[in-house]
């Protein structure tokens, strides 16, 4: 049974880490193609999101071939952005990540520490990530209208997050149907700008929350921008879960790399994200532990005259001053007129039991 919050919202658990309202936001470290071919650099990446503090990495699962078709017709070409002159074949084979390596990858990750899952491409993938035990998938915001395949991961029971960069509401909703229809019990979304880098103006954060709202789900960020910005202010509107893509050096020319955060950057997302999830708390007026020590610099009523018990109290028997230890000067009115039940001196705070009834 799904478990849900007291507003109704959902939850999911990868790897036995909660998300969702009352977590702090989960965050994924993308490798993508980061690698650029190099296994050793794949694991190097993973070293990295563990020591900055990401709660997992991802990598994508495909081939070139399970992913498009080896074809030089115009389609198929790319002519403008990051990856202008290529063809969507010649693109996916610079980009993807050997099945090969995906056994050390998964293995790797489990000594450090880290979550480790996968954005399968099609069922063969899924096939291959489930002997593997990923604890959970990501369907890719270009991926979002291939109900099929997300019925398939859907099948395997395990906690779903879908990117829904490009995607209308009408294929959202298809998207997060198709997953419930196909079995998933832990479904989280991620409002995504499928622009490579995108302008923070795209991105419209207001949309988490009415995304949150119609679709009664956990709702996070796949951020593309080129800093922190707007992800730190996602979690203020709800984000969850915030994925970036992650490379140890965005100046190698890889084909994700110019994007992509460094581990220092990483590391700041990190503790960022959760120092603003940790702000954002509760409605609270009450006053804060920091605050305690400061009650010496707020007003409040002070004698500045002795007085024997019985004196009236008049208007230059009393001051508001710093600190705040005495009544409040809200009270001045009240307490004019009224006597002193015993002896004061001046400096000492005005309190109720050294007054006397009022005598009106």
């Amino acid at each position: 049974m799904e478990i849900r919050n007291r507003a109704g919202m959902g939850h999911l658990a990868i790897a036995k880490r909660p998300i969702g309202p009352g977590h702090p936001p989960y965050v994924i470290a993308e490798i993508s193609a980061n690698h650029n071919g190099d296994l050793d650099q794949a694991l190097r990446i993973i070293d990295a999101a563990q020591a900055a503090g990401a709660d997992a990495v991802k990598i994508q699962t495909y081939r070139p071939d399970t992913i498009t078709l080896k074809s030089d017709a115009p389609e198929f070409q790319i002519t403008e952005g990051l990856w202008a002159g290529r063809t969507l074949y010649d693109l996916y084979e610079w980009a993807h990540t050997p099945w090969e390596w995906h056994e050390a990858l998964f293995a790797h990750a489990a000594r450090r520490g880290i979550t480790l899952f996968s954005s399968p491409f099609d069922p063969t993938a899924v096939d291959l990530l489930e002997e593997l035990g990923a604890p959970a998938y990501k369907i890719a915001s270009f991926e979002a209208v291939d109900l099929p395949l997300i019925r398939y991961v859907a099948s395997t029971g395990k906690p779903m997050i879908i990117s829904t960069g490009m995607a209308d509401f009408e294929e959202i909703t298809e998207a997060v149907e198709a997953a419930r229809s196909g079995g998933c019990k832990e479904l989280a979304l991620l409002h995504c700008v499928s622009g490579y880098p995108a302008p923070a103006a795209d991105y419209n954060l207001a949309t988490l929350r009415d995304m949150a709202a119609r679709f009664d789900l956990p709702v996070g960020l796949s951020d593309h921008t080129l800093d922190n910005t707007t992800a730190i202010a996602s979690v203020a509107l709800g984000a969850a879960l915030i994925e970036k893509h992650v490379t140890l050096d965005r100046n190698v020319g890889g084909p994700d790399d110019s994007f992509s955060l460094e581990p220092g950057e990483l590391a700041a997302l990190c503790r960022d994200a959760r120092t603003a999830w940790d702000a954002l708390g509760k409605v609270d007026y009450g006053r804060k532990s920091s605050e305690q020590g400061n009650v010496k610099f707020r007003r409040s009523l002070y004698f500045v005259q002795d007085m024997k018990a019985g004196d009236e109290i008049t208007e230059a028997c009393i001051r508001s001053v710093r600190p705040g230890y005495g009544l409040a000067p809200k009270w001045t009115d009240d307490i004019i007129g009224r006597r002193v039940a015993r002896d004061v001196k001046a400096h000492m705070p005005v309190q109720w039991e050294l007054l006397g009834k009022n005598d009106c």
